[in-house]
């Protein structure tokens, strides 16, 4: 039986920026030392890392399916998303600020669709356990998303404060929170890693959204803490 599967997006897949390589634009690679390596390595546990970049709660839903068996096979799964069920479409806002913009997973629907996830899998008898999001860098992100786009417009639709970009990831990041709460199903912070930091900037990509390998490391520390502290790692 595999003790753990992971599902996610690119921060639980691993996905860093390529800094090898000089280009106009971020390029980004698969670091042999993400977290979910880390703790491979650390705690000695069999992890399928099933996480996709750019995926969102209802490609979790997908993965799931797909893998079934192998889920199912699982005494644990570890699921990270919200930090691309926050954002947006930013070209179309770009180019139309006035109108109305959705981000890709409204936040009710999260709620929904994750609850929806966690219960299918404690139904076929695997144990979620939630990750919540790690920090991002409005100011960074910004910068990042509007590159090639009319930043001012894009400005325009946050109502003239980048830092409404954070805010609402936080909004999905309470919602994972509360999610844990209300199925009594465990959370594992990897928030406050970063909060506890002078610079936490210091442990994110250029783009303010992707932690770097010194983020990765933050947030393997709190896992294997975690791990340890719950004594999870007898029952993989």
């Amino acid at each position: 039986m595999n003790s753990i599967c992971a599902i996610g997006d690119s921060v639980m897949k691993g996905i860093v920026e390529d800094c090898s390589r000089a280009a106009d634009t971020i390029k980004y690679m698969i670091s042999n030392m993400s977290f979910a390596e880390i703790c491979r390595s650390r705690l000695g546990l069999d992890i399928t890392n099933l996480a996709r970049f750019g995926g969102t709660i209802d490609q979790g839903l997908g993965l799931i399916e797909r893998h079934k068996e192998l889920v199912r096979n699982s005494k644990y799964c570890v699921i990270e998303y919200g930090g691309n069920d926050c954002s947006y479409h930013w070209n179309e806002i770009s180019e139309n600020p006035e109108s109305v913009h959705k981000p890709l997973t409204m936040l009710d629907d999260f709620r929904t669709h994750y609850s929806r996830l966690v219960d299918k899998l404690m139904d076929d008898g695997t144990r979620p356990v939630l990750l919540s999001l790690p920090l991002i860098d409005s100011e960074r992100y910004f910068r990042h998303i509007s590159k090639g786009l009319n930043a001012g417009n894009i400005l325009e639709w946050l109502g003239g404060d980048v830092g409404f970009i954070g805010h609402w990831h936080d909004m999905y990041n309470m919602a994972v929170w509360s999610l844990g709460a209300r199925k009594r199903i465990p959370v594992i912070d990897i928030t406050s890693p970063f909060l506890k930091r002078k610079d936490y900037r210091d442990y994110l990509c250029s783009d303010g959204i992707h932690p770097n390998e010194k983020g990765h490391r933050l947030i393997a520390d709190a896992i294997c803490d975690y791990v340890d502290s719950n004594r999870l790692s007898r029952l993989a």
